[in-house]
């Protein structure tokens, strides 16, 4: 049992505690006549289900227990509180996606575009005397995409509520809620990362943003090394060079403790101007490599979608910060509606008295109670520029 048992309409004092206090019956109770939602019935399984938690976190001597094993009571509230025990919830990841894609919002269902103009930005040339100005040319360049509606649906009945009285179905609509805050960081996880490793059209050697395979691309300082000068290097079109501003690295659990590592190391160690570790001739120098990156964020999705081989854990991501220039992906929510949405279905049945029928009272053919929750996004990977992966293999 080692797990926190859910503490049942009221708690008490540990100095109060005693098998005689809690579970005396000289007084006439009993709770083999009660019936289960009895007030005194409940306060029963409350003590005795904080007795229980007090000894299992060692709180309370396990004599008491033991003491309290042997009323005629106790073994009936015990059975009746591992039943009625709920396992907490697991404690969800922190939203990912904020930090590497751009957030925007769209009108309606339609494609909506995202246009780009580049050009004109080239260093000056110099103009003679009486000689024209030369022309610059423009480039337009366009992306698209249009948002989606996801959902789900939880259906309950009448009895079910009635008969929770640990109010364990009430915290459904939270559920929902967390539900579709995941979505969104699966979405967008699914823009950059395929089942075989980094989306193969984004990050290619013709765009210059993939850390080459192999031994030295797996994430260390070398490689991390090479995958910034990479990110440093890319020019627009007219071959400038592209400023970036407050670097991600993103990276699955698995790497979770090599990327804080190497991020928060108060020195490294390398090759005379270079990343490397294997010349005799080396400098140490304060970690201003760790300095680079914005903050590290560890993405859970990307072991659940890359699928081949052992990929999902091996590769990673660098990111330029998505609200400087023209970020690597954006996601878009519907105008009015960005956050979901969460329903329950009227009840259609009225009273003979006239009086008004809650939602929880459930329909009039079948009693049905029905959460929903609606969310609405879509998105697009948008720059290779601002982005490199490496598969850390």
């Amino acid at each position: 049992m080692g797990y926190e048992l859910l503490d049942l309409l009221e708690s008490h004092k540990a100095e109060e505690a005693s098998v005689g206090r809690l579970f005396n019956t000289a007084d006439g109770r009993g709770i083999r006549g009660m019936r289960k939602d009895d007030p005194r019935y409940k306060r029963s399984l409350s003590e005795a289900a904080t007795l229980i938690e007090d000894t299992i976190k060692g709180r309370r001597p396990m004599y008491l227990m033991q003491e309290a094993m042997t009323t005629s009571d106790f073994p009936l509230l015990f059975g009746d509180v591992i039943d009625r025990a709920m396992l907490g919830r697991y404690t969800e990841w922190d939203t990912v996606w904020d930090g590497i894609a751009r957030r925007n919002t769209v009108r309606d269902f339609r494609t909506v575009k995202r246009n780009t103009l580049d050009g004109g930005e080239a260093v000056l040339t110099k103009v003679e005397q009486a000689a024209p100005y030369l022309e610059a040319s423009l480039t337009e360049g366009q992306y698209t995409y249009s948002v989606a509606k996801y959902g789900r649906r939880l259906p309950f009945t009448w009895e079910d509520f009635i008969n929770d009285d640990l109010d364990a179905l009430r915290d459904s609509p939270d559920r929902l809620a967390k539900a579709a805050r995941m979505t969104e960081d699966r979405f967008v996880t699914a823009l950059y990362a395929a089942s075989t490793g980094p989306n193969a059209t984004f990050f290619a050697s013709g765009n210059a943003n993939l850390v080459t395979a192999g031994a030295g691309s797996a994430l260390s300082i070398a490689s991390l090394t090479s995958a910034y000068a990479l990110l440093r290097a890319q020019k627009d079109k007219d071959g400038n060079p592209i400023f970036v501003n407050g670097i991600t690295l993103m990276v699955p659990p698995a790497l979770e403790v090599t990327a804080n590592n190497i991020a928060n190391a108060t020195e490294i160690r390398v090759a005379t101007g270079g990343g490397g570790s294997s010349a005799a001739d080396q400098i140490t120098a304060t970690n201003w490599l760790g300095k680079v990156f914005t903050r590290v964020l560890v993405n859970p999705w990307l072991p659940v979608i890359t699928t081949t081989g052992t990929i999902g854990n091996t590769a990673w991501y660098l990111f330029a910060n998505p609200s400087v220039g023209r970020p690597a992906c954006e996601i878009g929510f519907l105008r009015g509606h960005e956050s979901p949405e969460l329903f329950i279905k009227s009840s259609n049945a009225i009273r003979i008295s006239g009086g008004t029928v809650g939602a929880e009272d459930g329909d009039f053919d079948t009693d049905a109670v029905n959460y929903k929750v609606r969310h609405v996004i879509g998105g697009t990977l948008m720059e290779p520029k601002s982005a490199v992966a490496s598969f850390g293999q």
